[in-house]
C-alpha cells in the first residue's frame, strides 16, 4: 500500500478538518507528517507528533513530505502549487483551485513539467443528499428525468474571514458554487448546451451572497441551482439543503444533508383533465385539483453509503494504481469554466452559449 506522508498547508478551519480526518480518525495509507501557517496560535492545537512549520517554504523543503493539501485562501493556490512543483511533491489543493481559467490552464503545465500528481478536494461528491439523489437518476427511478432542483438556504448572511473580499476569492459562488456545480456535472453526464444565471449582492457588499442558475443539458435535463445566504424563515429543514428529481414517471424529493425524503408515482397517468372542478383555497380548478384516493404512491429513496473519507481512500487507491483519481483535472477545468459563463450571464442578464 502507498506510504502517503502528507503536509498540510495553511491550518485554519479546513486545514483542522483535514489533520481530524488524518489523524483522528486514520486513512489507511496515509501519515499525516507535518502542518505549517503564517499565524503561530493556528498551530498550537497541532496533532501531537506532527511537525508545525511557520511557512509553506519550509514546510516544502521537508524531504520526509511525499503530498501536500493546499488549504490557503483561494488567491494563494497558483503560488502553493508552483512552489509544491518545484519541490517534486504531490498536490491535493482545495476547491476552487484557481482564480480563473487561465491561471488553472498555468497551474496544469507547471504540474505536467514537474510530474507530480494533482487532484482537488471536491468531497462533496460523496455528500449523502447528493449521492442519495445520484442513485435516484443514475438508477431510472423517476423515468426519463426532464428536471433536477438543488437548493441550499441560510440565515447568516453575511460571510466570513477573508471570504468577504473579491480579492481574496470570497463570495458564495467561489465557496460553495464551485461544489453545487461539480455535483450536477458528476451527475448528468451529457454536455451543457446553455446557462442562464441570476448573482446578486444581497447584504455583503463585495461578494455574491445568491444566486440562481439554470443550466439546459444536451439529453433534455434543465438543472437548476439555486443558493441564498440571508432567507429569513423558521420553518423546520428549511436552512438546509433540498433536491428535486423530477421524471415522466415519478418525482423524487429529500430535505437535508442527512436526506429525508420520498419517491413519488402515480398508479395512473391522466390521459385528459377530469371535467369534473374541485374547490380550492384559491378557486375553482381542474389540473391542480387533489389527486385521487390510490393514484399517489410513495417508496423510500435509496440509501447511500457514503462518507467524506471515501475521498482519501480514492487518494490512496489511485495512488497504488488500482483506481482512477475521483476528481480529474479536465473536470475541475470545466467547472471552472461554468463559473465563468455563471458570471457572464449575471452580469449581462443573458443567456450564455457553453458547450
Amino acid at each position: 500500500m502507498a506510504d502517503i506522508r502528507m503536509g498540510i498547508i495553511g491550518f485554519g478551519f479546513m486545514g483542522h478538518e483535514h489533520a481530524n480526518m488524518l489523524k483522528e480518525q486514520g486513512i489507511e495509507g496515509i501519515t499525516l507528517t507535518a502542518v505549517c501557517d503564517t499565524n503561530p496560535a493556528q498551530l498550537k492545537d497541532a496533532p501531537a507528533g506532527v511537525k508545525t512549520y511557520p511557512d509553506m517554504d519550509t514546510l516544502l523543503a521537508d524531504p520526509e513530505i511525499t503530498t501536500v493539501i493546499i488549504a490557503i485562501p483561494n488567491r494563494f493556490h497558483a503560488e502553493a502549487v508552483r512552489k509544491a512543483c518545484e519541490h517534486g511533491k504531490d498536490i491535493i489543493c482545495e476547491k476552487p483551485c484557481a482564480m480563473s481559467v487561465p491561471e488553472f490552464d498555468e497551474m496544469m503545465k507547471e504540474v505536467k513539467a514537474a510530474g507530480v500528481r494533482f487532484t482537488v478536494h471536491q468531497q462533496r461528491r460523496f455528500d449523502p443528499d447528493f449521492r442519495t439523489m445520484k442513485n435516484v437518476y443514475d438508477g431510472g427511478m423517476v423515468g426519463k428525468v426532464y428536471t433536477v432542483q438543488s437548493m441550499l438556504y441560510g440565515i447568516n448572511g453575511n460571510m466570513h474571514d477573508w471570504h468577504v473580499f473579491v480579492s481574496e476569492g470570497g463570495g458564495m459562488l467561489y465557496d460553495w458554487g464551485v461544489h453545487l456545480l461539480d455535483q450536477l456535472l458528476y451527475m448528468i453526464k451529457s454536455p451543457v448546451k446553455t446557462v442562464y444565471a441570476d448573482v446578486r449582492n444581497v447584504i455583503n457588499k463585495e461578494v455574491d451572497d445568491y444566486f440562481k442558475i439554470e443550466l439546459y443539458f444536451e439529453n433534455g435535463v434543465v438543472a437548476e441551482v439555486e443558493l441564498g445566504t440571508y432567507f429569513l424563515e423558521d420553518r423546520p429543514k428549511w436552512f438546509e439543503r433540498h433536491w428535486i428529481v423530477g421524471g415522466d414517471s415519478g418525482t423524487a424529493y429529500s430535505d437535508g444533508f442527512d436526506p429525508e425524503g420520498k419517491i413519488a408515482h402515480t398508479t395512473r397517468l391522466l390521459t385528459n383533465v377530469p371535467g369534473k372542478i374541485t374547490m380550492s383555497a384559491s378557486g375553482p380548478t381542474r389540473s391542480f385539483g387533489p389527486p385521487a384516493p390510490g393514484v399517489l404512491t410513495t417508496e423510500d429513496l435509496p440509501k447511500a453509503d457514503t462518507k467524506h473519507r471515501m475521498y482519501f481512500e480514492n487518494y490512496v487507491r489511485a495512488t497504488d494504481g488500482l483506481e482512477e483519481f475521483l476528481v480529474k483535472p479536465e473536470e475541475v477545468r470545466r467547472v471552472l469554466c461554468l463559473m465563468d459563463a455563471v458570471r457572464e450571464s449575471g452580469r449581462t442578464h443573458r443567456t450564455v452559449d457553453f458547450e
